[in-house]
């Protein structure tokens, strides 16, 4: 039954997740139909596992029937058998026990009986101490460790399904940049690493072999490189972004403009700010916040997680927390906006 109750417990799972519209905090809805294939081959696993507890239940009630009436049965010819054998019969077989006993003592004195008879009763006390010694062991070395580990790997299987369903989502925000930091430089991403998140830069650079990535960006570099405007919206974000940081020098000049948060951070100063949006390659596992440096009017104060769309032209700048010349959007128009209802973008191949 605990088998069931997992495998149904994770169907409920998935599903709330989709019915409540919380997926695309988890993945990039790309590859959605991945989470609808769990939903049903949960649903089916779940039935299989139900059918085979209700048959293995049903079996052991049947059992159980069998049992109860071959007892009654047996009883019910014992009971036969004493009626139809009579005091006479009773009277026989007690006279046919005594002949026996009186022909039996004559035939043994009174020290052998004695002897065979303590001999008897020391043999049956050793071997029943020797099985009971036996039993003891087996019941403590082998049944209770089992139950125990069994149980507590249900335990932890039921932890993510409580989770998953009772607690609320979070929604990343400037806490999550605050709490990682972020440093461009250094940006920790391999091939034998490509679940560590990333920050202000998309890089698919690692999900590619040299010649395949080589390819992909040149790919992407000619949807950018004849526009006039640059406009990045929630489909185009992370490929726009990416493209912009692997060719700065073609961009430089041309008007920009996108959505995201702002972020002070104890890096910028005067005016500048970071503008962010939280971004999915494939999934929370390699999820990161990309964006750019932002050179806003004078005078211009931001709270951490405020909402504006900017459009500036691109220039670059030396920025020494990162010691290194990064680009930087100067704004020429801005203004703030509520937060989209949904937060983040995708990485859309």
């Amino acid at each position: 039954m605990s088998r069931f109750m997992i495998l149904f417990g994770f169907t409920l799972m998935f599903s709330f997740i989709h019915l409540q519209g919380n997926l695309n905090k988890y993945i990039n809805m790309r590859y959605s139909y991945l989470s609808v294939i769990a939903i049903v081959l949960f649903a089916v696993l779940s039935l299989v596992e139900f059918i085979r507890f209700y048959r293995a239940e049903s079996e052991a009630e049947k059992r159980k029937a069998e049992e109860a009436g071959l007892e009654d049965g047996t009883n019910g010819h014992d009971r036969a058998h004493d009626r139809l054998s009579g005091p006479d019969h009773h009277d026989h077989h007690e006279h046919h026990e005594l002949h026996d006993h009186h022909d039996h003592h004559d035939h043994l004195d009174h020290h052998d009986y004695h002897d065979h008879h303590e001999h008897h009763k020391h043999h049956k006390h050793h071997d029943h101490h020797d099985h009971g010694d036996l039993d003891f062991g087996h019941d403590h070395s082998h049944e209770s460790p089992s139950r125990w580990k069994r149980g507590l790997s249900y335990a932890i299987l039921f932890v993510p399904i409580l989770t998953g369903v009772f607690l609320p989502v979070a929604t990343l925000d400037s806490s999550f940049v605050k709490a990682k930091g972020f440093s461009f430089p250094q940006i920790d991403i391999s091939a034998d690493n490509p679940g560590q998140h990333q920050f202000l830069r998309p890089d698919t650079s690692v999900y590619y072999g040299k010649e395949g990535y080589a390819e992909v960006k040149n790919k992407d570099y000619a949807e950018f490189k004849d526009l006039s405007e640059v406009h990045l919206t929630d489909d185009n974000y992370l490929k726009g972004m990416e493209v912009i940081y692997n060719f700065p020098s073609s961009f430089m000049g041309r008007s920009i403009s996108f959505d995201g948060f702002a972020y002070k951070g104890e890096q910028a100063d005067n005016n500048h700010y970071f503008v962010f949006r939280f971004g999915f390659i494939h999934c929370a596992a390699d999820s990161g916040v990309f964006g750019m440096l932002v050179d806003f009017p004078n005078g211009t104060v931001l709270a951490n997680d405020q909402w504006v769309h900017v459009t500036g032209t691109l220039s670059s700048e030396l920025y020494q927390p990162f010691k290194q010349t990064i680009p930087v959007l100067r704004v020429t128009e801005w203004k703030t906006i509520p937060a989209p209802k949904d937060p983040y973008v995708y990485r859309n191949y």
